[in-house]
């Protein structure tokens, strides 16, 4: 018989964040710290829009695009915090989440043979996506002592001819990391330098502890050449609602609105619908949450320091990425052995490429009740460890 398979999709490697939830879910009196999905359930005003909607009977089909109001409202946010005006009609996609955006955004202006610049730790998708684009995916290496940021040096060195399109994955998951001000201007020279195009995937923008979130559109000559991707998973707890948007150039945008229309339709009403009452109510919802992850990245960062392990610190999503190379073992074989030990689920470094071996990202989007016994856990595991290696 024939092989039915595109060889390109069975070389793709299945995610490495479901593989531990799907074992911790089998496993009694366990503790997962491995997914990135908010702890918190949608406020009840934006909930209370999904449902009014369901009401009122509003079940069709919006536009391929979106609501017009979802879209008004997305550009009257961007304007409000970042200072950057988009075209409601030309310039604005509502997608099924973020990720949708990612991929339809790649094959929309990826040829064959184009590469694709991915900084590394990073988001799952991006390398498979590029891939499925038809595109040549270029890992950045990005590095613990520079907080894992890319910098102006690494990007450089990393464009060729061939480079069409750089990913730019902040704040950052898995490492939490941030781009500031200084870091973006420095890059958006070497950008417009070699004529390139950004995908800027700021889904955790609102989740920032240091200093306001800053977009790479915000800077002169860059909403011309980028694709901006947000959405409202992680700012509104609307994880399971799968609704995001990207925002660029027409001529892309234009591109993008085809492949979602024959691909999705249009993304799911009810979702539109709460979507614009998270945009024009939700600061304070956001706010809240973004104080609660604080508290605990704090505690987090506190316990680290007791317990000795090396950790940077992160001013980003909801996520840090502590360091476990003292224990000579890769990060698959500590996640294993934490998980069958001390049943607790974090997800290996290397899940997010192979820059990130020797760490272990843990999600604080739990509650800190749970977080105080799992980190508990974690001490006595790494106690564990130190004696091994002293007694060998």
């Amino acid at each position: 018989m024939r092989n039915p398979l595109a060889d390109k999709v069975v070389d793709i490697k299945p995610s490495g964040i479901r593989k531990f939830f799907d074992i911790v879910s089998e496993m009694q009196d366990a503790i997962s710290l491995g997914v990135g999905e908010p702890d918190f359930d949608t406020p009840w005003h934006i909930r209370d829009e999904g449902i009014y909607s369901l009401e009122k009977g509003r079940t069709f089909y919006t536009s391929n695009a979106g609501l017009k109001d979802l879209r008004q409202e997305i550009c009257n946010t961007i304007r409000r915090k970042q200072g950057v005006s988009y075209d409601w009609q030309h310039e604005v996609l509502v997608t099924v989440g973020g990720s949708e955006a990612i991929d339809i955004g790649l094959r929309a202006m990826c040829n064959p043979g184009d590469e694709v610049l991915i900084p590394q730790p990073s988001y799952v998708s991006y390398e498979p996506c590029a891939i499925l684009a038809g595109a040549t995916p270029v890992i950045i290496d990005l590095k613990a002592e520079n907080e894992f940021r890319l910098t102006a040096e690494e990007l450089e060195a990393a464009i060729t001819d061939k480079t069409k399109v750089l990913i730019l994955p902040f704040p950052n998951n898995p490492t939490g990391a941030i781009m500031e001000k200084s870091d973006l201007e420095a890059i958006a020279k070497i950008i417009e330098e070699h004529d390139i195009f950004v995908m800027s995937d700021e889904i955790y923008s609102e989740l920032t502890y240091k200093e306001k979130h800053v977009s790479i559109v915000s800077l002169p000559g860059m909403k011309e050449r980028t694709i901006y991707i947000n959405g409202f998973s992680k700012a509104y707890a609307m994880t399971g609602w799968r609704l995001g948007y990207c925002c660029g150039p027409e001529a892309i945008i234009q591109q993008m609105t085809k492949i979602h229309q024959f691909a999705i339709m249009c993304a799911p009403t009810t979702s539109q619908y709460a979507a614009v009452e998270a945009l024009k109510n939700g600061d304070s919802d956001i706010e809240e949450m973004r104080t609660a992850y604080n508290q605990r990245r704090r505690f987090l960062m506190n316990a680290f320091r007791e317990m000795g392990l090396e950790c940077f610190e992160p001013y980003g999503a909801f996520y840090v990425f502590p360091c476990i190379k003292e224990f000579g073992m890769t990060s698959e074989e500590f996640a294993t052995r934490f998980l069958e030990e001390e049943k607790v689920a974090a997800v290996p470094g290397t899940a997010f490429g192979d820059s990130g071996e020797g760490y272990l990202r843990i999600s604080y989007a739990y509650s800190l009740e749970k977080l105080k016994t799992a980190i508990g856990r974690l001490g006595h595991f790494v106690e564990k460890l130190r004696a091994e290696q002293n007694n060998k």
